[in-house]
Formats: C-alpha cells, sequence, structure tokens
C-alpha cells in the first residue's frame, strides 16, 4: 500500500508515514509511575500524536499481559456542559463502548445496562470503575483523553469521582489513571453552575507528575519524510530540511501537513520521479498557511481569550516593561503550544509567526484600499520610498481609529504596518516576521522577486524593516535602532534597510512626529521613518 503523510486523526503503521509513537514518549518513566499505582497528566498541543501515542502504549502494556489497559476519548461530554447527569453518563458510556473495541470486553456495557440506574450522576463513575477493577484478574490503567474539553460541574465531578475511588486502588480501583488533555491539571479554570471558579489541581490533588508530549526532533523530522523517499524514490533537496526546521519547531502537524501538500496536492510532483526542490517547498509553505487549515483555526482562534492576549500581544510588540507576565498565563500558552521558551520566549515556530499576525490583521488589510500596482518601478522593484511616505500618511490621518478596533492595542502600530505591507505584498512576496518578548523591536524582511516569468528561481529585492517603540529617549532609540537594524540586513543579506519608530506620546504633535532621515552606520545606508 502506498503510504502517506498524515493530516487528520491518529497515525497508522499500514497506511501513514510515522515516527514510532512509543518513540515519542518515556516509556520506562510512565511504566515505574503504574509500578508505583499513582495517576498523572500527559499533555500535548492539538495534532501533536498524543492519541497515536496513547493508543500504541495501551497496545503496549497489554501485550506485556500485566495489566489490562483502556483508551477512552471522553470529548463526547462536552455537550453536557453543566449537565452532571448527562456528562457522566456520557463518560461511562464512553468507557464501556471502548472496552468493547479495544479489549472486545462486554463488561462495563453490562454492568451499565443493570446497575445504571441505582447511582446518582455524583457517583455512577466511581462505582463503575469498582466494579470493573473488582472483576478482573489484572489491575486496571485507565487512559482518558480530552478531559480538559469538559466543562463546569461535569469537569469537576469527573476529576472528584476519580480522586474518591484513589485510596482504593488497585483491588477496587484502577491501579493507575493517566489524564490526557491539550492542558495540565494545573491549569483547569473550572466555573461552576453555581459561579465558583475551581481549579483542576484542588479538585485532582492527587497527580504525582505532569509529562509532557514533545515535538519532533530535527532527524526525526528528517527520518519521516525519507520515509516517503525510501518508498517512492523521489528526493527531497537537502536545503528544505534546515527551512522546514525553522518553520515547524518539530510540530507534528505541520511537519506532515507540508510534506501532504508537496507529495500529495502539488500536480507536478505526482510523479515519484521528479524531484522536489526548496522552491517546490516555499509554495506548498504558503498554500499552508493561506489555506486557514482547520489546525491553524483552531490556533488563532485561541488569540480571543485574555490569558493568551497578554502573554501574545507582548510578543508581538517586542516590548519588555516592569510588569511581569503572570507564570502561569507563560505556561499556559506554552502548554497550548503557541510559543517556546527556550532559548528565549518567542511564538512556536515560523509558521506560527506568520499565521497569528496574518489572522489579526486580515480584516484590516482587506479593507485597505492599496495596490501594489502603486508602488512599482517600471524594473519591477518595490518603491519602498514612496510606499513608506504613504504609510507615514495613512498613519497620521488613521492610525488612532484603525488602531482602536485591534483587540491587539499593545501591538497595534506593528499590526498595522503589516497589514498595509500584506495588502500589497500578497500574490507576489512574502514576508517574514521575527519578534520575541523583551527584544524591543519587530523585524520585517520583504522578499520580492524581480522578474514575473523567473519567479524565485531569478534576482530577488530584499528589504529589510525594524520596527521599534519609542523608549528612555529618540537619541536611544535611534542609536539602538540602527545598529539592530544593520545587523539585521546584514543576516538577511539585504540590500535596503529602513528603521520605523513609532512615537506613541500623546502629547506630541504630528508636525513634530512626522519625519525622515537617512544614516551611514558602517557601509551600510539606512534610512529612519519616525511617526
Amino acid at each position: 500500500m502506498q503510504h502517506f503523510f498524515n493530516i487528520a486523526g491518529p497515525s497508522e503503521a499500514r497506511k501513514h508515514y510515522l515516527i514510532d509513537p512509543l518513540q515519542r514518549i518515556n516509556v520506562r518513566q510512565i511504566e515505574t509511575l503504574i509500578t508505583q499505582e499513582y495517576y498523572f497528566v500527559l499533555h500535548a498541543p492539538r495534532q501533536t500524536g498524543k492519541t497515536s501515542c496513547l493508543l500504541a502504549l495501551m497496545a503496549h502494556l497489554n501485550a506485556q499481559g500485566q495489566y489490562q489497559t483502556l483508551y477512552a476519548n471522553i470529548e463526547a461530554a462536552q455537550t453536557a456542559r453543566e449537565d452532571v447527569q448527562r456528562g457522566i453518563g456520557a463518560v461511562a458510556t464512553a468507557l464501556a463502548l471502548a472496552a468493547q473495541v479495544y479489549l472486545n470486553s462486554p463488561f462495563l456495557t453490562g454492568w451499565l445496562r443493570a446497575e445504571r440506574e441505582q447511582y446518582d450522576a455524583d457517583s455512577l463513575l466511581t462505582a463503575l470503575l469498582q466494579a470493573w477493577a473488582s472483576a478482573t484478574d489484572q489491575p486496571v490503567v485507565l487512559l482518558l483523553d480530552e478531559v480538559d474539553a469538559l466543562v463546569g460541574d461535569t469537569l469537576i465531578s469527573l476529576l472528584r469521582q476519580i480522586r474518591a475511588g484513589y485510596a482504593q486502588r488497585p483491588q477496587a480501583f484502577p491501579i493507575s489513571v493517566i489524564l490526557c488533555g491539550v492542558r495540565d491539571v494545573r491549569d483547569y479554570r473550572i466555573q461552576s453552575a453555581g459561579q465558583e471558579v475551581i481549579t483542576g489541581g484542588s479538585a485532582f490533588n492527587i497527580k504525582a507528575a505532569s509529562l509532557r508530549l514533545g515535538n519532533f526532533s530535527a532527524d526525526e523530522i528528517r527520518s519521516l519524510w525519507q520515509q516517503h523517499t525510501t518508498q517512492t524514490g523521489q528526493a527531497f533537496s537537502n536545503e528544505i530540511f534546515a527551512e522546514l526546521w525553522e518553520d515547524t519547531r518539530g510540530q507534528p502537524w505541520l511537519v506532515n501537513a507540508l510534506g501532504y501538500e508537496l507529495t500529495s496536492n502539488m500536480p507536478h510532483l505526482r510523479d515519484g520521479t521528479v524531484p522536489i526542490t526548496l522552491n517546490d517547498y516555499r509554495t506548498a509553505r504558503e498554500t499552508l498557511i493561506q489555506s486557514r487549515a482547520t489546525h491553524l483555526d483552531q490556533l488563532t482562534d485561541k488569540l480571543k481569550e485574555t490569558r493568551v492576549r497578554q502573554v501574545i500581544g507582548r510578543l508581538l510588540s517586542g516590548e519588555a516593561t516592569d510588569i511581569p507576565l503572570p507564570t502561569d498565563d507563560i505556561h499556559y500558552v506554552e502548554d497550548l503550544g503557541l510559543i517556546r521558551r527556550q532559548p528565549v520566549t518567542a511564538i512556536a515556530n515560523r509558521i506560527y509567526q506568520e499565521t497569528i499576525p496574518r489572522d489579526l490583521i486580515y480584516s484590516t488589510q482587506t479593507m485597505l484600499s492599496q495596490q501594489t500596482v502603486w508602488y512599482l518601478t517600471p524594473e519591477r522593484r518595490l518603491d519602498m520610498l514612496k510606499l513608506l511616505r504613504a504609510f507615514q500618511q495613512f498613519f497620521r490621518e488613521q492610525s488612532e481609529s484603525w488602531i482602536e478596533r485591534f483587540d491587539y492595542k499593545e501591538a497595534g502600530p506593528q499590526l498595522l504596518l503589516q497589514a498595509f505591507l500584506q495588502r500589497i505584498v500578497n500574490g507576489g512576496g512574502r514576508i517574514t516576521r521575527e519578534y520575541g518578548l523583551g527584544r524591543k523591536r519587530t523585524d520585517l524582511l520583504i522578499e520580492w522577486p524581480l522578474d514575473e516569468q523567473t519567479g524565485w528561481q531569478g534576482n530577488i529585492q530584499r528589504i529589510v524593516l525594524e520596527l521599534k517603540l519609542r523608549y528612555a529617549s529618540s537619541e536611544k532609540t535611534l542609536h539602538a535602532g540602527l545598529t539592530q537594524t544593520a545587523a539585521y540586513a546584514d543576516q538577511c543579506g539585504a540590500t535596503e534597510a529602513h528603521l520605523l519608530i513609532f512615537d506613541r506620546r500623546p502629547h506630541i504633535a504630528w508636525d513634530d512626529r512626522i519625519r525622515q532621515h537617512v544614516h551611514q552606520t558602517g557601509n551600510r545606508q539606512i534610512i529612519s521613518w519616525w511617526m
């Protein structure tokens, strides 16, 4: 059977290219925790291969014959929300159906049919697990997936019923329960029907450990894609892999989605004899970003949450302030997969760096009247002087009203410029963004092909824009900005460099804000634009 890159659901060895799921988790550590009869958490961002790992772990433990291990996805109980009767009933049914599928056991189904009416919702799950653990000769290990999808009193009841049976393990309750979801249980903020807010840590204070499923390593990415070459003979240019690592940082869905786009969706590459080039890869990358795939939509939907906005807004503005971000918020946004904290706190990967601001500026960008043709020279170069003068005037006349519409007002000037540029560059060039917490700047690299016929294989105009908010003093901001702009331009091999400084002091008149100067920094000319 011809294998393919998986972009939906658990990976299966019979049809998908995959990294062995058991290689991605610390099986020995998990086995030790189970042997020690601990309850713990395994969490990971969406579409990182968590379900694949859990199913492989269930198969591995059952094959050893020491435990009776069951995986169950309880997401269906989410719709019950505060209806504990319906929610816990849905959880119990999910366990029974899973036992029939994975263990070929009718015990839980039969017990529910016979005993369900004797228990209220707040004791049904405890009674079910007690009966199962007491009836089997092997200790029970329970893997509960999508726990944090549950809402309100249903989730509180689930956690407390598991906690209630904890002391009866292993003879009359599961020897180990692994709670699985996107977030660590410490990040559960559960609002009960009575409006009381309960944290997961207080409702489930028996947690012994929190394990996190990581991304692919650079070697695992190469190994995964090499499986396609081995099966079909179709080779990937070696240049692709450095770009693939920076674009994804090993996020499994992104790695698979880019592989799928290249090998299944691009007609000229379906012939396995055609090598896949770096330009093919960059085309696939842009197609993926513009596709607004479900994974990327779920990602950007999280931007509406207050806890997420506090962290991402600070990253997008690049500013450090005297007000520290709450540690719990940083951990929460990291658990969602939106940021990484090593070597510095930053957006998790380069594709997310593109996707997040594009989503935030999408409606603004579509409403702007700018057109690419207005800013092209006869040689088809972007006329950056004309473009930035136009933005300066636009910013003077309309920035207050436009920025007021942004949820992320702290990064308003940077986002407004990116909307302006994206409107012009779309369809012809590309913008690469770099920003991070405390960098005190946002770096943009515009790449524009000069020949429509040769496209990215021909000459490329490269322009660096560095964005800074005025801080401390104009002189210090300018001095730091020129040094940073020159270094970034050298790093990117850019032929043009511009420094944009936003002065947000309300008492400064626009006539004093709007100005432009030419500077010589080393052997490089940099133009500063104040607004």
